[in-house]
């Protein structure tokens, strides 16, 4: 990674008259807006399908492949012939600056059966059919999945009748022919999909922008990853989790994070050659440029909680064999792009894998200005070239929002010190900016929030809770050429345009 830097904007936080930011055209002004203040990195939060039932987290999907449907542009299916321009131009009165999910839904799923029903007359499928084919590998069994989670109202899969539960061939067969419409229609949103999304992509390389992904390292039980390959996790005779995923008491929280994924079984994917992984990182590849992988740290020890646990405080260190995993990868893929989420409680042992194989990890300036400042690993006079250095991510509060409601009176009086001088929170965003501009990492992203100078009501996510989360979204008038070009002479200033 060449020394640069970028933006974090989820393609959901986009502007769009549709309710909800997508692939259209707000994103290819995005980009240009990007290639006109030097910016050489877009990244953003997973592209899954997201799920009311998870408040809608991009972390918590039903696929680890599929892309989430809501993101698709109506314009551009206007200009496809996939739907007639009358179809889009029903005047909704959106709430300004955030996402109404419900309202999005109802909304888009009247389109996305218009477009099928005029797709299914097409003359022509060459390209349909062979987008199926390429993805053959995850396609069928995520369509069908989507198909049977609405055919039995939601119902968790373990919960299915136990021939469909268990995958026996000729009760999905018949199941198959039934639900027909529906897993075609499935597959013709993600054919749609994945066009716009590599169109995009296209553009932003063409322009030098590099797009980093995410991928985070679990699945949600009520996946079709989960249903499709239930050998590689630790579930049990009836096939739900008897241990899941979290992470101990952190910054975050006093009784950590019961996140409840499943766990992988690590011997059955040893045994595999990790096939099931290296069908992941090889999609993933293809979709972005880089990807962080968020919660590194589980490769080589993850926490695992019983599954009959309230919180996550009463769980385990199990190991993982992340040595032979990424040596195996790498054979694989030569130039593995991985970025590493490193952050919380990163023990020596992990340090070891991410230098061993070279990968950047995540540096925060919020955590930077704590007692141990002068030796705190983010402080920008500690960090490494190969690194990624961000004022804050989508988990954390904005700049503004920190120094103004979360930062104490030492954390702050520190920040002032290092700065040379006392700053308004109004104007504290710029600054933090420059101190990651100026480091020696070799990539620095900042959220569109900082950028912006938003306040605390800007913030993406709070872990640990569930309401109000991956909503916000910008407002069309905020990309000013004022802010473009200030952006810009800060990137030029320190080497990074």
């Amino acid at each position: 990674m060449r020394r640069g830097s970028g933006i974090l904007l989820h393609i959901t936080s986009l502007p769009s008259p549709h309710g909800i930011g997508d692939f259209g055209p707000w994103a290819y002004k995005f980009a240009d807006f990007l290639a006109e203040t030097g910016q050489s990195f877009w990244q953003i939060l997973p592209l899954n399908p997201t799920d009311p039932v998870y408040s809608n987290s991009p972390y918590l999907s039903t696929s680890a492949f599929a892309i989430n449907p809501l993101l698709i542009s109506p314009e551009f299916m206007v200009r496809d012939g996939l739907l007639d321009k009358g179809d889009v131009e029903t005047p909704c009165n959106w709430p300004k600056g955030r996402v109404d999910y419900d309202a999005v839904i109802a909304y888009k799923s009247t389109l996305f059966h218009l477009a099928y029903k005029r797709f299914k007359r097409a003359i022509s499928r060459y390209e349909y059919e062979k987008f199926c084919s390429e993805h053959s590998n995850w396609i069928e069994d995520f369509a069908l999945f989507v198909a049977l989670k609405a055919h039995f109202n939601g119902q968790i899969w373990s919960e299915w009748p136990h021939e469909i539960r268990d995958r026996q061939p000729d009760a999905v067969r018949s199941l198959k022919k039934e639900l027909h419409k529906r897993i075609e229609m499935e597959k013709f949103l993600q054919y749609v999909a994945f066009r716009q999304w590599i169109a995009l992509k296209k553009y932003c390389n063409q322009r030098g922008i590099h797009l980093i992904g995410d991928i985070p390292i679990y699945v949600e039980y009520q996946s079709a990853e989960c249903w499709t390959n239930p050998e590689v996790f630790k579930l049990d005779e009836g096939k739900r989790p008897y241990v899941v995923a979290g992470v101990p008491p952190d910054y975050f929280s006093e009784t950590g994070q019961l996140w409840g994924n499943p766990v992988y079984q690590w011997d059955a994917l040893k045994k595999s050659g990790y096939d099931w992984w290296v069908q992941r990182i090889k999609h993933n590849v293809t979709l972005f440029d880089f990807v962080r992988v968020d919660h590194f740290r589980g490769f080589v020890a993850y926490w695992e909680v019983p599954a009959t646990e309230q919180t996550a405080v009463n769980g385990r260190w199990v190991e993982a064999p992340a040595a032979d995993f990424f040596t195996h990868l790498t054979k694989k893929f030569p130039c593995l792009p991985i970025i590493a989420e490193d952050l919380g409680l990163i023990t020596p042992d992990v340090r070891e894998i991410i230098q061993r194989f070279e990968f950047p990890g995540m540096k925060l300036l919020l955590f930077a200005f704590g007692e141990d400042m002068p030796a705190n690993p983010y402080i920008p006079h500690n960090l490494e070239k190969n690194c990624v250095v961000y004022t804050g991510t989508h988990d954390n509060n904005t700049v503004r929002g920190w120094v103004e409601s979360e930062a104490t009176p030492e954390e702050k009086e520190r920040l002032f010190q290092y700065l040379g001088r006392d700053i308004p929170a109004g104007e504290l965003h710029w600054d933090m900016i420059r101190l990651a501009m100026m480091s020696v990492a070799n990539v620095a992203i900042i959220p569109m929030q900082d950028i912006l100078g938003l306040g605390e009501d800007a913030r993406m996510n709070l872990p640990a809770t569930t309401d109000g989360n991956w909503r916000w979204q910008l407002v069309p008038g905020q990309l000013t050429p004022f802010l473009a070009d200030r952006l810009l002479k800060i990137t030029e200033i320190y080497g990074r345009a």
